[in-house]
Formats: structure tokens, sequence, C-alpha cells
């Protein structure tokens, strides 16, 4: 009883500020003015994130409600409605100006923010373009479809390596793009040598988002693999997809290595070379054509420099 007399109490106090009359002579209306035609939206309204600038009744009047996005609506109920009379209808807006009304509010929060620098930004994609915030299929973040598919439907040729044989597992759901990627923008990496990553998320101490998940391969090590630490794993894993087994770039494990190591034995050199024929090294012998038999902690190693433990 207890419960429902405070339930019942708290619906009549967000009412009540729902109801409260905007300030004379404002342009502002009020949200329950806009159900009157609106009410598809306003259904359902409790649901979205949005609804909290009711909620608490704290907001000023430009930052509560319909209105908060959509501006002052006295001009647009006096005309009976039109896409023209409302200061801000977001189907009529170029993408800066959605991107700028949406960080009225969300400028708060810096990881948003970042969007004004991001690729997405910078490739006229606005916050509509992969938001709908009134009629959202996915349970979170207001996105316009399913993730995976929203990032398809730019992102063909990543549609296309998340169909090979080596792949993460984003089509099974295993895991998002987002675990990766940060949508709305990096900053700045500490990895692949200053070369700027596309939009990648950052784990841990700004490094790789591969680390979130596979963290055996952090270190850090007594012996590093420069590759590793200095240009990342992309130098010789595709990252989404591969022909090829664990992710890699070719389908023989010593063509990988030999991008790197190749020529005669100086060790004064930056590829450290290997012989291509000699005792140790005979790359036209199999058994000497899979490097991680020998060298079996390439990704760094605490007992050997040729990580061979």
């Amino acid at each position: 009883m207890r419960i429902l007399v405070l339930l019942l109490v708290t619906t009549a106090a967000v009412a009540q500020n729902q109801a409260s009359p905007p300030a004379a002579g404002s342009g502002f209306v009020g949200s329950n003015v806009c159900k009157t035609c609106h009410a598809d939206v306003w259904m359902n309204f409790y649901k979205n994130p949005h609804y909290k600038s009711i909620a608490s009744g704290k907001e000023p009047e430009e930052k509560t409600g319909c209105e908060g996005c959509h501006g002052p609506a006295q001009k647009h109920v006096e005309a009976r409605g039109g896409k023209t009379t409302i200061p801000r209808a977001f189907s009529l807006m170029q993408p800066k100006q959605a991107l700028d009304t949406c960080l009225g509010c969300h400028a708060r929060d810096l990881a948003r923010a970042n969007i004004q620098r991001s690729e997405h930004t910078q490739n006229g994609v606005a916050c509509t373009s992969c938001h709908s915030v009134h009629h959202s299929p996915t349970p979170k973040y207001l996105l316009a479809k399913k993730q995976n598919e929203l990032c398809y439907s730019c992102h063909a040729t990543v549609r296309a390596q998340f169909s090979m044989p080596s792949r993460h597992r984003v089509n099974e759901g295993f895991m998002q793009c987002s675990d990766c990627h940060n949508p709305h923008g990096s900053f700045d990496a500490t990895w692949k040598m200053g070369q700027k990553p596309r939009m990648m998320e950052q784990a841990l101490n700004a490094e790789s988002p591969c680390l979130k998940c596979h963290m055996d391969k952090r270190g850090p090590f007594v012996y590093e693999h420069p590759p590793v630490r200095v240009e990342g794993c992309e130098t010789c894993h595709n990252p989404h997809g591969s022909m090829n087994a664990k992710l890699l770039r070719r389908p023989v494990v010593f063509t990988v290595c030999l991008e790197c190591h190749n020529g005669a034995s100086d060790f004064g050199t930056r590829n450290n070379g290997v012989d291509l024929q000699s005792s140790k090294h005979n790359m036209l012998d199999p058994k000497f054509q899979k490097c991680t038999t020998c060298h079996v902690a390439i990704h760094g190693s605490n007992a050997d420099a040729y990580f061979l433990r």
C-alpha cells in the first residue's frame, strides 16, 4: 500500500511539472500541447531517455520535452502545423545544424562532443543519420537500425569482410562495431606511430581496443615485438575478417614475417634480417615455413629476445 501511495504521489508530481504553464510571451507552449496532434510520439515518449527533461521538472523550458529539441512551438500551433513553422525541424536541417542542436545538451559528454572532429562529421553524417529519436527499434542509444546493419549501410566493404571464414563475430551478435570503434570520434592514439586510426575506441591506457579482449597480448614485455607495440595489430592481421586463419593478412605464416624479416642477418638494421637459406632458416623447407612453431611468443616475451618462449 505504501509503495502504491508513493507511486501515485510521484505520478501526480510529474503531471504537475508537465502541466505547469510556460512563461507568458516566451513562445513556449509545453509538451502537453504537442501531444494533441503528435499522440503517436507522445504515447511512447516516456520510454525515451529525453523524457527525463520532463520528469525531473528542473530543466528550463528551452530544454524541456519536445520544445527542448524543436524550439518554441507557439507559431507552429497557431499555424495548425507545418514543418516550416517549427523553429527546428530536423528533416529540413543541414547536418551541421542538427549536430549543433544535439550538442546543445550533449556537449557536456566529452565522448560525444568529440564528434565535431570525427570522420563522420567531416563527411556530412549528421546525428539523425544514425539515430531515430522518436521511433528507434533498438533498446539502447536510439539507433535507427540494429547497430551492425546501421554501420553496413555505409560501410559495405566491411560487411563483406565479416562474411569471410576467419572473422570477428559481429554478425553473430557476440560483439558490436562500437566495441572497437567510437562513432563519435576517437582521441589521439599512442600506437601506429602517430598515424590516426579510424575512430578507434581506446582501451586501458590509450592502447589498441584489441587489448580489451586479448589481454594476454598486452605486456609490458621485457622483449617487445616492435610492430605490436608501435604499429599495432593491423601490421599482421585484418581486424574485420580474412580468408586466412587467425585473421592474418597472408595465407602462409612465414610470408607475413618476411615482410619485415628479409635479407641477410644484420642486427644493425630495422629488419633484423633472416637468412632465406641457411642451416637455421631454410625457407624452402616446409618445416621452417611456420615461424611460430619455434617463435611461440611472437607478440612479446619476458624470457627470450627471439620470442622462443
